[in-house]
């Protein structure tokens, strides 16, 4: 789980910002897009061939 503290001084902006970076680094971001919509098991593996990596 991502926790952002408030720093002294450091506006809501600055704290929203910093907490954008940590997902995007987590690759919390990225997750989320590929979950948000159902990918056939044969797309999947499509994807994966394509890529390089072999199939699971």
């Amino acid at each position: 789980m991502i926790k952002v503290r408030s720093r002294v001084g450091e506006s809501v902006q600055q704290m929203v910002k910093r907490f954008k970076k940590m997902c995007e680094k987590e690759g919390l971001i990225r997750d989320m897009k590929r979950n948000s919509y159902y990918e056939k098991p044969s797309e999947k593996n499509r994807r994966r061939r394509k890529r390089g990596g072999g199939p699971r």
